[in-house]
């Protein structure tokens, strides 16, 4: 890269991704150093467009309440929550981030981005029922999850899901539970008030319609980053210290041009979703909880059937699914040659190694792209029973780009979770991966400023500001159980949740 077009312009961090990683590491940074300068770039017209936007995420707020797939069962019956204890905390420090926010004055009506919704794990038959008793007697051994609630019985799983219990009866074996504290999270609005603070607040340029084509380490600077004005294709020069890739599915794209040895056998598999989403107000005044089940046979963690109410721009919506697609698009609005461009010779032996060992993954994407309409309301059926295909219509949401990573023994893995990929001087980050992504943003963010500013975060001054910002940042609830429930209870305050349903 030439650098006679080198700007003036120099940042001590470049976000790429107008989305809620680059929002909430931005805004987290200028909270423990208003000095930092900092520009956001967005490829789009506006921010929060696409794995942020409200109809493209989950929105589950994801604490492992009722996501089973977090819980597996052992070989020798035992039940491992571990990785739920884990998510857990990483989500309860968002909710403390946002609450500071709330308590700074700087972020109004937390209603508009966050609802009190129960959780409820669901599952039918003898053996599904016996599992479920045995996580929720694991489980509640844990202070974190000490008030969830479980039930076998007709009548409390009809007060607590309706809906789903019409046309049952009692004699059907069936076990829920149920956990109050569960949220529900509209990260489309939060990311764009978190924008809003950063541009009124702190003065930080956001970028829209601005491409970044290319990052290259320059002479006496970290990185010099190119960007392309879309309006005007006009290219510039960016300086930075620091660069965090947080672009969805567009960050493996730009990773790899990147040059740096640690990118090398990464690869991306990009999944689709797809909901039915009710048309009918008076079925979805029925149902006001999130109730998740076990995914089927050889299906993806991701693939977790659930009915889910939702709030979106403040109505109240009902959803049933996952229902994957399949695109070669690593965006929704991406090119159709970002799959076949992202592999190379470094990571060729990751992605055929991943084809090879889930080729029963292989033959569920085929079975999902082929379901017609009717084909979806029979799984959403399973919940629903009397659900009428008229009620229902399919809307395709946000896409994922699943981690492909090198693997000794199989050639590749493919991960469902989040990577921080980094340079050995953590000058340059970029966020791979999906689920449970926006809910633990707060956690991982406070990774990458570790990475990234591991002299600054060692200082007694950002220690101070960050345990300000998020008490638990860098402890475990378990540490200090009493000090953790008056944490909780002041989120629940500050944030206006109803934990009472």
């Amino acid at each position: 890269m030439t650098t006679q077009k080198l700007t003036e312009e120099k940042y001590d961090l470049i976000c790429i991704g107008g989305g809620i990683m680059s929002a909430t590491l931005s805004l987290m940074l200028k909270l423990v150093d208003p000095e930092a300068r900092i520009i956001i770039f967005e490829r789009l017209s506006d921010i929060a467009e696409e794995s942020s936007d409200t109809w493209n995420n989950a929105g589950t707020g994801h604490s492992a309440f009722c996501e089973l797939n977090y819980t597996p069962q052992q070989k020798d019956g035992s039940i491992d929550v571990s990785k739920a204890i884990e998510i857990f905390e990483q989500f309860e420090k968002s909710k403390e981030f946002w609450t500071y926010l709330v308590e700074q004055k700087l972020l109004d009506n937390p209603e508009e981005f966050i609802q009190s919704t129960p959780h409820h794990s669901w599952v039918r038959g003898k053996d599904d029922s016996e599992f479920l008793k045995k996580r929720f007697e694991e489980m509640t051994k844990h202070p974190m999850f000490e008030s969830m609630k479980f039930a076998d019985d007709f009548e409390t799983m009809k007060s607590w899901f309706p809906l789903i219990m019409e046309d049952r009866t009692p004699d059907e074996i069936m076990a829920a539970t149920r956990m109050e504290l569960g949220t529900g999270v509209d990260f489309g609005n939060l990311t764009r008030k978190f924008f809003r603070i950063l541009e009124e607040h702190f003065d930080v340029p956001v970028l829209r319609d601005h491409e970044v084509l290319d990052v290259d380490p320059a002479s006496n600077i970290e990185w010099l980053v190119k960007v392309k004005d879309l309006k005007n294709d006009e290219k510039k020069y960016y300086d930075a210290e620091h660069v965090f890739i947080g672009a969805g599915g567009g960050a493996l794209p730009l990773l790899q041009k990147v040059e740096i040895p640690e990118k090398d056998g990464y690869g991306g598999f990009p999944v689709g979703g797809q909901w039915l989403y009710c048309k009918n107000r008076d079925v979805i005044e029925k149902h006001h909880a999130k109730v998740y089940s076990k995914a089927g046979v050889d299906a993806p963690p991701m693939s977790v059937p659930h009915l889910d109410t939702r709030h979106i721009k403040g109505k109240q919506e009902l959803l049933f699914g996952p229902f994957a697609g399949f695109s070669t698009k690593f965006l929704k609005e991406g090119s159709y040659l970002d799959l076949p461009k992202s592999i190379n010779f470094k990571n060729i032996p990751s992605m055929w190694g991943v084809f090879w060992h889930n080729l029963p993954l292989t033959k569920y994407l085929m079975e999902q792209i082929t379901m017609d309409h009717e084909d979806r309301m029979e799984d959403l059926r399973v919940f629903i029973k009397e659900a009428k295909s008229e009620d229902w219509e399919l809307k395709v949401a946000g896409q994922r780009v699943q981690i492909i990573k090198k693997d000794e023994e199989e050639g590749g893995t493919l991960e469902f979770g989040t990577d921080v990929i980094h340079s050995k001087d953590g000058s340059i980050t970029a966020l791979l991966g999906a689920s449970p992504g926006a809910s633990t943003a707060v956690h991982i963010m406070i990774e990458v400023l570790q990475i990234a500013f591991p002299e600054k975060v060692a200082t007694q001054d950002w220690k101070d500001k960050l345990s300000k910002m998020i008490p638990l940042w860098n402890k475990k609830v378990n540490d200090d159980v009493d000090s953790f429930k008056e944490i909780q209870a002041n989120c629940s305050k500050a944030l206006e949740l109803d934990t009472k349903h």
